[in-house]
């Protein structure tokens, strides 16, 4: 297994069973460990997404969304060369775990944290360039102090389900993973004991934009 070294480019690939990419999104190493790896990318970061979900991100629409989610459950969807936006972001990945925790930060100058941002997902699977996983629509946002929280996309992770995209076995391995985070935050351990340390990261200057390999 690839051990990346702080800088390295780590591509994160949301994948199907059948193995094509539902995204791809182009980060930089900070640190990989046996409890965790931790990648990061600054605006202007390089991106594939669904040709509809970019759409949908841009205008808002939220119908346009759950078309995407109908695609995907229909194997028929298309990625589009897009950047990351607005944010700079620090993600941390155990190795097990069905979500990953981000920190969403402000851009400079204050560069602040703006909030937690916990991503229910796949666990890990290691590839040479990065990791694949695949998202699980659900996603839980905390304030940066870790005194509240807010449940965000229920509504399309129940249309994913209706759709068959996520199965029992994600469905039950996600409300596991809801009650596992939810200890985490209130007892303040895993990345949350850390937390003092992770919200005073920033952006290294000196690491070029991720880039994604050719398609």
């Amino acid at each position: 297994m690839r051990i990346f070294e702080p800088g390295d480019t780590v591509v994160r690939r949301d994948r199907r069973p059948s193995g094509r990419p539902w995204s791809e999104h182009a980060l930089r190493a900070v640190a990989d460990t046996e409890e965790a790896l931790v990648a990061a990318c600054a605006p202007g970061a390089q991106v594939r997404r669904p040709v509809l979900y970019e759409a949908a991100r841009k205008s808002g629409d939220r119908m346009e969304r759950g078309e995407a989610l109908e695609q995907l459950a229909a194997g028929d969807w298309q990625l589009t060369e897009a950047c990351w936006h607005d944010t700079e972001l620090l993600l941390w990945k155990p190795p097990e775990a069905w979500y990953s925790v981000n920190a969403f930060f402000t851009p400079p100058p204050d560069g602040c944290l703006r909030h937690w941002y916990v991503n229910f997902e796949h666990p890990i699977r290691r590839t040479g360039d990065g990791f694949d996983t695949f998202d699980l629509a659900v996603d839980l946002i905390v304030s940066p102090d870790l005194g509240r929280h807010a449940w965000k996309d229920e509504d399309e992770y129940a249309h994913a389900r209706r759709l068959g995209v996520i199965d029992d076995t994600e469905h039950a391995a996600v409300s596991a993973a809801r009650d596992e985070v939810l200890a985490l935050i209130a007892a303040r351990a895993g990345v949350f004991a850390h937390a003092d340390h992770w919200a005073a990261w920033r952006w290294n200057p000196s690491w070029p934009l991720p880039r994604l390999p050719a398609e």
